[in-house]
């Protein structure tokens, strides 16, 4: 992984020998590994019968994912920043990558199949020498929107999955205006 001055990284992949570039942007819509992906953040979290929604969006759109209730617990406990006795195991991985001398960049939710999210997070690794390295993990969207609330990386969702959501914003306006405020952070906006 080299960096290079225009802040654009470029990792081989050695399965196929191919580069795929990730440009830096700073607007919401970016492009990057050849997909278009748009900045989203976490709008709510609110408990249902057999876990939790997370409402995940921007102003142009809101969708839901559903998590189970622990992770639920986590997203939320990170939004409103509540120190915990003990580390929980999303805790443990932030140290764990500390340690190593790694955050997470970015996570991208960026596959939907079959009801099923698929999502990836981007972890840029410096080690003593200050060399650093780019590592893209596959990982559950849950834990992924965990790790980026709590460590406070951004979240992106691609094109294609952006375009095949069910647009729930009027689901969470009405919530909101019916008294469920599920997050200090929503009454801000």
């Amino acid at each position: 992984m080299q960096a290079c001055a225009q802040k654009i990284f470029v990792r081989q992949d050695r399965a196929d020998c191919r580069l795929l570039v990730f440009p830096f942007r700073t607007d919401n819509v970016r492009r990057g590994m050849n997909k278009t992906v748009i900045e989203v953040q976490v709008r709510a979290v609110l408990p249902t019968s057999g876990g939790c929604a997370v409402f995940i969006g921007n102003n142009e759109k809101v969708f839901i994912i559903y998590v189970d209730q622990t992770v639920g617990s986590a997203i939320t406990m990170f939004m409103r920043d509540i120190t915990k006795e003990r580390p929980l195991t999303h805790d443990l991985i932030a140290h764990l990558m500390t340690a190593l001398g790694a955050k997470v960049e970015r996570v991208i939710i960026n596959d939907l199949k079959n009801a099923t999210y698929y999502a990836r997070a981007i972890i840029r690794a410096e080690n003593e020498l200050h060399q650093k390295k780019i590592v893209e993990l596959d990982a559950r969207p849950s834990d992924c929107i965990a790790i980026a609330t709590q460590q406070k990386a951004p979240i992106y969702v691609s094109q294609e999955v952006w375009d095949e959501v069910d647009d729930m914003s009027d689901v969470l306006r009405k919530m909101e205006e019916e008294g469920l405020k599920p997050d200090p952070e929503t009454e801000e906006e």
